[in-house]
């Protein structure tokens, strides 16, 4: 080891440290709606500070309902005036343009449900809970808990607001009963849509969807494209506890274990270390409320602010000089330094926090955590570690969902890109791994079309969007392989625009169904976006944009050289292992001489295989 990486060896291990032991109160992230006169003239971005395309959303004012009727009375006066709009939850957490509205930049309305954050109701005889749609699922989780309920499923970052899950799918990790996906277990919503004709002088109305309306197929996973959610009444489940060990193995022939995990255990997860070979397991089961425990679940912990910058630094400094070993390094130190500290789990009552497995908690304390959002102001001594107010963790995120059917082929075919070159994927265990989770096949018009393997890769993106990454054509090529060679659907939330591309045709009639919907509770499309457009395969809209340097940041799928950066060396090239995939590669510039500028004329066209 060198200097230099016993530099970054030291510091990492001290961030690890620190974090765990130092409690202290955090600066709440930023808001992301900004305006330049009270309400008027605003943008619109997300918590990590600009969507997946670094486009500016501009909106001519912004809204803040506290109530039903208020939301009513500013969907009617948009819609009178043909007005586009979108909600915006007060976070936001979303990567895509999910939340700025179409049309022309600058004219758009953005709704938020900041102020929509109250418990309506519980019912504590039928189980079920009635919020309004901007409250946040840990809110929802500590109400229920007060009266001894429990969500049954949750996204592992209990920060979004409900109506944000519900758009954009959120879940958790099971194949277990209804499954993970939160929208699964909704028995009733309101929402406000536009209407084109006045209704008691409103242009706009409110609808009423019970458990057996057909329409809240479409409204439960909507890409916020019906209208604007107002309130969810939720089926809960009496109060359970969870025991959870994590089990490091070996991952060879691990690919051929998951369908049987995932079917005998309820809540499991499985994460892989594709270059320290290594799988962690969740072992993951629910156990009665009087077994002893109160562990509890810290995903996202408060992290100090120069230690996730200082952290960011290496990570650049090791961008900049193409040094893979370095990532290596880092990334040994965080992971095991994770699993001897129990990664997230506590189980209560110490200074450290965990003291062995299994770890035992109510379901309220194991199902995911916001810890780094809540807190007074401390001048940003510490943040979320994406939180644009510093220079902190600046990453993508490709999230995508395999039938259960195809994953072991898939996991094969990245393996043999792995064995290429064993520190291409070091980078992603920076950022947790693959983080794998379970979702069944949902009975939403918009959810997922089969039982699945929910698959998050999460990566480092440079602040420059003209800068290319390292091993750039390693994660380029497993994004498309997952795509368009296994099929796979995209997280409606998360994804650069390559992700969304074709993906109206993987929805199949559920996707028809879907659209009959929309077009009859927004038939002038107010709520729709191009984005959205794009996505559902409306109004002649598409995903992906090219134009120089588009394939950097997954605009486009590369179909020449001035999509990459040529004159930084990247290229671009086909696969090594899915050769119809398209990628941005670095190579030696007397390779580079040799090439036909002109490789093939349409990116899009997959089936087409470049012979070099």
């Amino acid at each position: 080891m060198n200097s230099f990486q016993g530099m970054c060896a030291t510091m990492a291990l001290g961030l690890l440290v620190l974090v765990m032991v130092i409690g202290v109160s955090a600066t709440l992230p930023s808001q992301v709606i900004n305006c330049t006169s009270g309400s008027n003239n605003c943008t619109v971005t997300n918590s990590y500070g600009t969507f997946s395309d670094r486009t500016t959303c501009r909106v001519a004012a912004a809204v803040y309902p506290s109530d039903e009727m208020e939301l009513l009375h500013a969907v009617s006066n948009a819609s009178m005036k043909k007005q586009k709009m979108k909600v915006v939850t007060v976070y936001s957490h979303g990567m895509t343009k999910i939340s700025c509205p179409g049309g022309p930049s600058g004219t758009g309305l953005a709704i938020s449900t900041e102020r929509l954050n109250h418990v309506a109701s519980i019912d504590s005889a039928s189980m079920r809970i009635t919020v309004e749609s901007g409250i946040t699922m840990s809110r929802i989780v500590d109400a229920a808990a007060q009266v001894g309920l429990a969500v049954s499923h949750s996204p592992y970052w209990l920060g979004l607001t409900l109506g944000g899950v519900l758009s954009t799918g959120g879940h958790g990790s099971s194949l277990f009963g209804k499954g993970s996906a939160v929208h699964e277990y909704v028995v009733g919503m309101r929402l406000v849509v536009p209407n084109p004709e006045p209704i008691n002088g409103y242009y706009a109305r409110i609808v009423d969807l019970g458990e057996d309306d057909p329409d809240l197929l479409a409204a439960k996973v909507s890409l916020g494209v019906l209208g604007v959610i107002s309130q969810v009444t939720l089926q809960l489940e009496p109060m359970f506890k969870r025991s959870i060990t994590n089990r490091v193995s070996l991952d060879a022939d691990f690919e051929n274990t998951i369908a049987t995990f995932g079917e005998t255990t309820e809540y499991g997860d499985i994460t892989w270390y594709p270059s320290q070979a290594k799988v962690v397991y969740r072992d993951d089961f629910r156990v009665h409320t009087s077994i002893a425990g109160d562990g509890n679940n810290d995903l996202f912990p408060l992290q100090l602010s120069l230690l996730v910058e200082s952290t960011r630094a290496v990570e650049e400094t090791f961008e900049a000089t193409g040094n893979s070993k370095g990532k290596c390094l880092l990334s040994k130190i965080q992971v095991t330094a994770a699993l001897q500290g129990g990664g997230a789990l506590k189980n209560g009552g110490n200074l450290l926090g965990f003291t062995g497995y299994p770890v035992i908690g109510n379901q309220s304390k194991m199902q995911g955590s916001e810890s780094c959002m809540k807190g007074t102001d401390d001048e940003l001594l510490t943040a979320c570690q994406w939180d644009p107010q510093i220079k902190g963790r600046f990453f993508h995120q490709t999230a995508f969902s395999i039938p259960l059917a195809n994953v072991t082929s898939f996991f094969v075919d990245v393996k043999k890109l792995r064995d290429m070159d064993p520190t291409a994927l070091c980078g992603a265990e920076l950022y947790g791994g693959f983080l794998t989770r379970f979702v069944r096949e949902s009975t939403a018009y918009l959810g997922k079309t089969t039982d699945s393997f929910q698959i998050d890769m999460t990566y480092y993106r440079s602040r420059d969007p003209n800068e290319p990454r390292l091993h750039e054509d390693v994660f380029e090529e497993i994004e498309q392989m997952a795509f368009f060679k296994y099929n796979g659907l995209p997280h409606w939330g998360k994804n650069r625009n390559v992700g969304f591309h074709g993906v109206r045709d993987k929805l199949g009639p559920k996707g028809d169904m879907f659209i009959q919907v929309m077009e009859r509770y927004d038939p002038d499309g107010l709520f729709s976006s191009e984005w959205t457009d794009g996505i559902l395969g409306l109004r002649g809209a598409g995903v992906l944009i090219e134009k120089n340097g588009c394939a950097l940041e997954g605009l486009c799928i590369c179909s020449m050289h001035e999509h990459c950066a040529p004159h930084k060396g990247y290229y671009c090239r086909q696969g090594h292992v899915f050769t119809e995939a398209r990628v941005c590669r670095k190579i030696d510039i007397s390779q580079a001489n040799r090439m036909d500028d002109a490789c093939w004329d349409h990116a899009d066209d997959l089936s087409r295989v470049w012979d070099i």
